[in-house]
């Protein structure tokens, strides 16, 4: 759940919000509500990369921490996102190929949290999410970075598949985790390098996959068939981590 300092709630505080620049991720709005000051806010919302969410009054009332909603909420993001091209500056600042972190769709915050924590440890230069099916930067995950994302910048993109190719024009190769591919230990992953890591339940999409130059698989041994999204992005970032030290 979203600490409630994140959650915004009424006409007014969710306009001022916009209006004072705050990063808002969602807006939910009573569905029908089309009146002047609701039309305001949903405008607001347009000018940036928030996602407008149309809902039922039960569903208002259910997220409601004040019953005081007013057919307007919104969740802000803990932190400000970044631009990709910043992920990419930073890796320029340090005299570094670049190393990024690609996420299609991890909707745990404590797995994003970890996850941010990991990258900011093995050294990638930044995060990158989608826009849609996956949660944002909320409270939790902020907390579950352990401080990370003061400095690991994560950008937020409509397009992960189209964002890749933009990548590949500056250098970067890609490497995806998948149960099917190629053991790890057997890949070359130094230099410009690009791992993505898919939703928790149904992987990396086929779309996203398509557009990966290697399959790596994590060599496993136990009686279950997969490790924890988090566990196995560090398991490869520290393979990677590793080749980038020889």
């Amino acid at each position: 759940m979203r600490y409630e300092e994140f959650t915004i709630e009424g006409r007014n505080a969710v306009l001022e919000a916009f209006r004072s620049g705050k990063t808002i991720d969602k807006l939910f709005v009573l569905d029908g509500c089309h009146d002047g000051p609701v039309n305001t806010i949903t405008r607001e919302a347009r000018k940036g990369d928030t996602i407008i969410n149309y809902v039922s009054k039960e569903r208002l009332d259910a997220m409601s921490k004040t019953g005081k909603h007013q057919g307007v909420m919104a969740y802000a993001a803990a932190y400000t996102y970044a631009e990709v091209s910043d992920i990419l500056d930073v890796a320029r600042e340090k005299n570094e190929p670049p190393f990024i972190f690609i996420l299609d769709g991890i909707e745990d915050p404590h797995n994003l949290g970890a996850i941010i924590r990991t990258a900011n440890l093995a050294g990638a230069h930044g995060v990158i999410i989608p826009k849609r099916h996956a949660v944002g930067l909320t409270a939790t995950v902020a907390r579950t970075s352990a401080g990370a994302l003061n400095y690991t910048p994560v950008a937020k993109v409509t397009n992960i598949s189209a964002t890749i190719e933009e990548l590949k024009k500056e250098g970067l190769w890609f490497v995806c985790a998948d149960m099917g591919g190629e053991t790890m230990y057997n890949l070359d992953l130094k230099g410009a390098i690009g791992l993505v890591i898919g939703n928790e339940g149904d992987g990396v999409s086929r779309l996203v996959k398509e557009k990966c130059d290697f399959i790596a698989s994590i060599p496993m041994k136990g009686d279950i068939d997969s490790l924890n999204a988090s566990v196995a992005t560090g398991v490869l970032a520290y393979e990677i981590v590793r080749q980038r030290l020889m």
